[in-house]
């Protein structure tokens, strides 16, 4: 089968290339704007260093073995690379809070395999190591506003939890049992979660908990009825904090950001177990089905991880998926609809004025290094046949190179 690619790869043709760069530049020049710079980590990591911190099941990792039979697997997200090489590459490298941006490609390996599941897939996101609280949490969801508006996404909403809130409410049911009520909340399954065997007191907590989704005000509110231990309050008070940030920015803010609706939902439980705070995703409006656009949150554990002493930092940071954001925007007819046309055809009159022809592209890329220039190859000598296909090909204009580097330019006409 070496005509297809392997199962779960695919191939990005041109215009998905065009497309998929119009998206990765219009965040790129959010990132930079908020003072975020980039990092290119390795493709490759050892396995232990995935499996920190709960980053990660080890069956969803694409596994390689080298040389010294040692485990290595290709990354399946990108925060556990670069917490790895900021403590270990970085360290006081010009102080904290460090601001990093990625714009990757990931594998990630599903529970079936076939050519339907896709294996590779592409993000953008960003890292805020080092920061801690509302200022910073604050920071990390207004820029993933500000990316959202760079896109002109129409209505995305975001959803806001708070994942060390979250597990310590869980707390009271038994450890044998916590997992399926975690799982069964995760996954929105109220019926896996009343058929739980639970004691009737803490089948009522669980679904309690499975409804602690709506207005801020609203779940706020509830929950501060609960009996709550000193950090949970905490944990609550800076969640409300937060809430009142948000909707101080957006007032003060108004039309430079984007229309993005809060709904605040405790039941919100992440894969990756290294979050201890907020977390939150954005989601598409329902016209565009509603795809998970990004997801993000806090962990201030993880870079202890990688420290050779332990230390750790407290960091945030968030992911947007490109293939989800493709699709919304083909939707709204946001993307380019063709690969960018070259500016010139270069043709030399004659096989003798080849050289002087080469000479004059050169010139004209050096003249303008945005330019796309082209030099005309099949040696046509039907003068109109190379009219016709260079206007097949978008190209405006053609210059006629004669031996001695004397130019014709002759601009064309372009069907549209």
């Amino acid at each position: 089968m070496i005509h297809q690619p392997p199962p779960g790869a695919r191939d990005l043709l041109p215009l998905d290339v065009a497309q998929k760069i119009w998206i990765e530049r219009r965040l790129q020049q959010v990132f930079h704007r908020w003072g975020y710079h980039r990092i290119i980590t390795s493709t490759l990591e050892r396995l232990d260093t995935l499996m920190a911190g709960g980053a990660v099941r080890r069956s969803t990792v694409i596994q390689l073995q080298d040389a010294e039979n040692e485990g290595l697997g290709l990354r399946p997200e990108l925060t556990a690379s670069i917490a790895r090489a900021a403590v270990s590459r970085m360290g006081e490298a010009d102080g904290w809070p460090k601001r990093l941006y990625y714009n990757a490609n990931i594998f990630r390996k599903g529970s079936q395999t076939g050519h339907g599941t896709q294996l590779e897939f592409y993000q953008a996101g960003v890292e805020l190591l080092g920061a801690d609280g509302v200022r910073a949490d604050s920071e990390i969801v207004l820029l993933l506003a500000d990316c959202l508006r760079s896109l002109d996404l129409q209505n995305p909403h975001l959803i806001l939890g708070e994942a060390g809130l979250t597990r310590s409410l869980l707390s009271p049911f038994p450890e044998p049992i916590r997992d399926r009520v975690r799982q069964a909340i995760a996954h929105l399954d109220r019926i896996g979660l009343e058929t739980l065997p639970l004691s009737p007191e803490l089948r009522e907590r669980a679904l309690f908990l499975f409804d602690l989704r709506g207005r801020p005000e609203d779940v706020l509110a509830r929950v501060s009825q609960l009996n709550l231990d000193p950090p949970q309050r905490e944990a609550l008070n800076e969640l409300k904090s937060l809430v009142d940030r948000l909707n101080e920015y957006r007032r003060l803010l108004g039309d430079r950001l984007p229309p993005l609706s809060l709904t605040l939902d405790l039941s919100l439980i992440q894969t990756f177990d290294y979050y201890t705070g907020i977390v939150f995703i954005a989601v598409s409006d329902s016209q565009s089905g509603g795809r998970i656009l990004g997801q993000g949150g806090r962990y201030d554990q993880l870079l202890g991880l990688y420290h050779p002493q332990g230390e750790t930092k407290p960091s945030i940071g968030f992911s947007l998926n490109i293939e989800e954001l493709h699709q919304v925007l083909l939707g709204m007819e946001q993307l380019p609809a063709d690969i960018p046309a070259s500016d010139c055809l270069v043709v030399p009159k004659t096989p003798q004025a080849e050289a002087a022809a080469f000479a004059y592209a050169e010139h004209l890329r050096d003249s303008d290094p945005e330019a796309r220039v082209e030099m005309e190859l099949g040696g046509e000598e039907d003068s109109e046949k190379v009219r016709n296909a260079a206007r097949m090909r978008g190209i405006s204009q053609i210059a006629w190179v004669d031996v001695d580097g004397t130019s014709e330019v002759e601009p064309l006409i372009i069907d549209n």
